[in-house]
């Protein structure tokens, strides 16, 4: 065990597009793809997800000093630094549990295919640590292996249907058949947005107000709709957002136009990233789904849960994403009970809401309305989890946390599926109560997932 548990640290010590597009070869060739596709899918893969990393970590290697440098104008002081979600990944892997998880989660997955209890295909190994994560804190707080081990499980097969319901709104919005969602960052938050959206429905006036340059966009050489498509590019809404920035913390012209620039290149380069992947998997996609059909001749429409890169391309999901990271800021410096500015992990608000954007049909207006609650939780959450974070991660030797206080990961430390689940084993009746409102939105969201179903048959 401890070999195996040595081995996954240091496997997962690789970048992700370094370790996925590995683990995608391994499958393609399993599934029978021919040599010369299987390494050519596998490289575009590892480029287009290596572009995305990129592409963020220049985006926060841009916007962290301002946003620091905003602080500090406004003669503000938070006692919790953001460093992203490496924090929780270290812990996760450093942990006993992670060992036992990954092959545990394998069996699970297999197994509801074989019986039935799920369509999806969780191929996204990488992302298994957001299950282990949750296992390892209750392992934390209980001392019980056991625990933390069905805690694992539990959020992994609520991940599994999740992907599973909302795998129509992946293919209506981007036109990939059988690919949905994989992480519980962002397909965790489906049951809220299902009510979310049942709710505005129902209010007149808010009902009929829309948003979307995916659409938008479409219509850029439409000379009556020039300016609602200019203002519906990520290019020119990063542009603005780097300007605006830039200047709420005090830069001067030269390094407001180069952050302005720098910001704009950072949204073109995403969705050009974003469509690398999709193309890198749809061959893979399409001959894992035939041989675990031929294995299980009465499963079909089987889906395939890949990590959100391939997502980045919607014009829609990007612009939402740099709104919610200027409303991110503000609601920080205003927020009562809040004790961490959002740095590291502000740019990962693309990649949580995408699927929500998606389940909205692209209307950003309500994207953004739906993400400001989100935006709450995660800072009130991960404010109140710093010490634990800061704790776990000072006792994991691949994680350097000396020197830096208390630390803890805006979005991924801030998840309410986490922090729910990891007080509910503690018999919090809070989280009790909290749970029967989960599984009232959980049918929402099941309820919608047969209602989009029973149209798509009927087109």
């Amino acid at each position: 065990m401890t070999t195996l548990q040595q081995f996954l640290t240091v496997f997962f010590s690789f970048k992700a597009y370094v370790m996925l597009p590995i683990i995608i070869l391994m499958i393609a060739l399993a599934v029978r793809l021919p040599l010369r596709r299987a390494l050519m899918s596998a490289v575009a893969l590892a480029a287009g997800f290596a572009g995305v990393f990129i592409a963020f970590n220049f985006f926060v290697a841009n916007i962290s000093p301002a946003v620091e440098q905003l602080s500090t104008v406004r003669g503000l002081h938070f006692t919790v630094l953001d460093v992203g979600w490496p924090p929780l990944a270290a812990i996760t892997w450093a942990s006993p549990l992670a060992a036992i998880s990954i092959p545990l989660i394998l069996v699970v997955n297999v197994l509801m295919l074989a019986t039935g209890l799920t369509r999806t295909i969780y191929i996204d190994i990488w992302n298994y640590w957001h299950f282990a994560m949750v296992g390892a804190l209750v392992l934390t707080a209980t001392g019980s292996m056991l625990l933390g081990l069905s805690a694992t499980l539990l959020v992994a097969i609520y991940c599994f249907k999740m992907a599973e319901w909302t795998a129509p709104d992946v293919e209506r919005e981007m036109g990939l058949k059988g690919i949905a969602a994989s992480p519980l960052s962002v397909n965790g938050w489906a049951p809220y947005i299902a009510v979310f959206d049942w709710l505005l429905d129902r209010i007149p006036f808010l009902r009929h107000l829309s948003y979307n340059p995916e659409k938008n966009a479409a219509k850029k050489d439409d000379d009556s709709y020039g300016w609602v498509a200019l203002l519906s590019e990520p290019m020119v809404i990063g542009f603005l957002m780097g300007l605006a920035l830039a200047l709420a913390a005090g830069y001067g012209i030269k390094e407001t136009l180069e952050m302005s620039v720098h910001i704009s290149a950072v949204m073109f380069l995403l969705p050009k990233s974003a469509g690398l992947i999709g193309e890198a998997m749809m061959p893979i996609t399409t001959a894992l789904r035939g041989q675990v059909e031929r294995h299980f001749p009465s499963r079909k429409n089987l889906i395939v849960a890949l990590d959100t890169g391939f997502l980045m391309g919607h014009k829609s999901i990007i612009m939402t994403g740099l709104i919610l990271m200027a409303l991110a800021i503000l609601i920080a410096l205003v927020l009562p009970g809040n004790k961490v500015l959002p740095l590291g992990d502000l740019p990962n608000l693309i990649s949580v809401m995408a699927l929500s954007v998606l389940m909205f049909r692209g209307n950003v207006f309500r994207a953004v309305l739906a993400g400001i609650p989100v935006i709450i939780i995660f800072l009130l959450i991960s404010s109140e989890m710093a010490p634990l974070f800061t704790d776990l991660a000072r006792k994991t030797p691949s994680f350097e946390a000396g020197g830096s206080g208390l630390i803890t990961a805006f979005t991924d430390g801030g998840n309410p599926s986490r922090f729910l689940v990891f007080h509910l084993y503690q018999g919090k009746l809070w989280a009790v109560a909290a749970s029967a409102l989960l599984l009232v939105s959980t049918y929402f969201a099941w309820l919608r997932f047969k209602r989009l179903s029973a149209q798509s048959k009927a087109s």
